[in-house]
């Protein structure tokens, strides 16, 4: 008869490291993504769009 507590142990570990390697990604992501510059914002112009107006 298997052991289930030993393969439930063996799971959650092996999910508690899966996790552990995603919150590591994404903290490298979050420290590349401040590190870097910001854009350069520019207003852009409104283009020549026909209005909807309705007449009464």
């Amino acid at each position: 008869m298997p052991n289930y507590k030993e393969l439930y142990f063996k799971l959650f570990r092996a999910s508690e490291d899966a996790l552990n390697l995603l919150i590591a990604a994404q903290q490298e992501c979050e420290e590349f993504y401040l590190a870097s510059d910001e854009p350069e914002l520019a207003v852009a112009k409104p283009s020549n769009e026909k209005k909807s107006v309705e007449e009464g």
